[in-house]
């Protein structure tokens, strides 16, 4: 079997393992988080939370994908080690700077939502209007 080929198959083994269990992760780990930032709402927090998963297998594997063409071919031992820490190197890259835009996004409704729960009008209401 080519190097080029066997380089190949050892990224994808790799790298879908790695997309899903991460994807497991962070689907596991992130369900009490968005609870939190969607007050409680269980329902809607399992739903957005399958709904962020399938959008990061989608993303994840399409990039994989995209990425799995190599311009040179793989002549050695060596060459087969170099090609996979560039391709695996990327693809772990790609996976924590989704990780973190989630986070980071999350937190920031997280943030928006316990600021309008803690708001009080900024003057007492005086008197009634009547229409």
């Amino acid at each position: 079997m080519d190097r080029t080929v066997i380089a190949y198959v050892i990224y994808l083994v790799v790298s879908i393992a790695l997309t899903v269990w991460v994807a497991r992760t962070l689907s596991r780990n992130g369900r009490i988080f968005l609870s939190d930032v969607l007050h409680g709402n269980e329902q809607l927090a399992d739903a957005v939370n399958h709904l962020l998963v399938v959008g990061f297998y989608l993303v994840n594997l399409g990039f994989i994908a995209l990425y799995l063409s190599d311009d040179g071919t793989v002549v050695d031992a060596r060459g087969v080690f170099e090609a996979l820490s560039t391709k695996l190197g990327v693809v772990l890259l790609l996976l924590g700077v989704m990780h973190l835009g989630n986070v980071y996004v999350l937190n920031k409704i997280r943030r928006r939502g316990a600021l309008e729960r803690e708001q009080v009008p900024p003057v007492a209401p005086q008197d009634w209007v009547r229409a």
